[in-house]
Parts: C-alpha cells; structure tokens; sequence
C-alpha cells in the first residue's frame, strides 16, 4: 500500500522511518544490482576476454543469461550520457575479430595488451585502441552520435597502426550503434547492431593518441 507524504505524518510515521521507506525499493535495486554484477564478473573472470569462451556453448549461454539480468537492472537508465565518458578495458566480448587479434599477437611476435574503448560524449569521439605493449598499437577513430537514452550510432572515420617510430594510415570502414544496457561506477555492459556482447570496466588510466 502507498502513503503519501502527507498522510505519513498525520498518521504519526516519523520521518526517519518515511526516509526509510522512500529508499527501501532504490537500496533494494542496488543490491540487486551488485549481486547480479558479482555473478556476472566471476562468470567472465578466468574467460581470457572471451577466448576459452568461443569452444565452449554451455558457457557462454550462462554469461549471456547474466547479461540479461543486467539488462533488466539497467531498463529505463540513462547511459549516453557525461557518465559514458570514459577509458573503458575490455573484460570480455563475443566480438571475433578482437578475439582473434588477441588470440594470433604472437604470430606477428608481440602480445595483446589492454584492449579498450575511449569515449568522449562532449566532442562526440570514440576510439577502439588495441595495444601491443611496449610501444604498439592500432586503434580505430568514429564519430558517435547518441540517439536514445541506450543507444549511440558511430560511424569510423579513419584507423592507425602504429609502432615505436612509424605509423601506418588505414582507411575508415563501417558503421553501426552500440547499446550500454548497462553502466555504472566501475563497469559498463553492451550489445551492439551484430548481435555481439561487451563488458568492459573503468581502466585506472585515461589513454590519449
């Protein structure tokens, strides 16, 4: 049953307890909210970014399944908003082409190091950076446009591959939108136009060209 302000004093509720009753259902969702966080998190934790993920259908069913939950947690946020302004470090994708970057670095006798999305709402700038400690690095520069409270269209403007002293122009090629089904102080859950999932958190750094 709802009590309004009103006929909560008049009724004699004291306002400690009014308080208490107003932040019930907002305590009650970030518990929720950090629990299904905690699921999720220890579901990816020895995933390699998704890699071990690839050969194995049980697992994956199981991420996505908490990914869903986040979802409904997330329904109705705002996330293109300043807060997606940020270094985001992947944590885990479905995305082949970075899964196979991370995988085959060794071919070309280098690593994959971080993997990362970089996001500024205010100049409308996306990077998608793939480094290769300790000096390279090949990113990918879009424009974005945030259309819904959920969704923003980018559109790639130009890519680099670049090593200790020489860099290597490549030509932009595509377009789509990505959904941040879910966004907080530490992580950020997304779906995109192919159907493929993302989870990344705050990386302790800000990364610049």
């Amino acid at each position: 049953m709802s009590v309004s302000l009103p006929q909560a004093f008049s009724s004699g509720l004291s306002s400690q307890r009014w308080r208490k009753t107003l932040l019930a259902p907002c305590a009650k969702s970030s518990k929720e909210a950090e629990l299904a966080k905690h699921d999720l998190l220890g579901l990816i934790s020895e995933e390699e970014r998704g890699v071990k993920t690839e050969k194995n259908a049980s697992k994956r069913s199981k991420i996505i399944q908490s990914i869903n939950a986040m979802e409904v947690l997330g329904k109705g946020s705002v996330t293109t908003g300043f807060s997606l302004s940020s270094t985001w470090r992947m944590l885990w994708t479905t995305e082949k082409e970075q899964l196979f970057i991370i995988k085959n670095a060794s071919l070309f006798g280098t690593q994959a190091g971080d993997v990362l999305q970089v996001i500024d709402v205010e100049k409308r700038l996306l990077n998608n950076v793939i480094t290769f400690p300790p000096y390279g690095v090949f990113f990918v520069r879009s424009m974005i446009d945030p259309v819904s409270p959920q969704r923003v269209n980018f559109r790639f403007t130009s890519a680099v591959l670049r090593g200790k002293d020489w860099e290597f122009p490549l030509p932009p090629f595509g377009q789509g939108w990505f959904e941040s089904i879910y966004l907080d102080d530490e992580i950020r859950v997304v779906k995109d136009i192919r159907g493929d999932y993302l989870i990344v958190d705050r990386a302790p750094y800000n990364w610049t060209e």
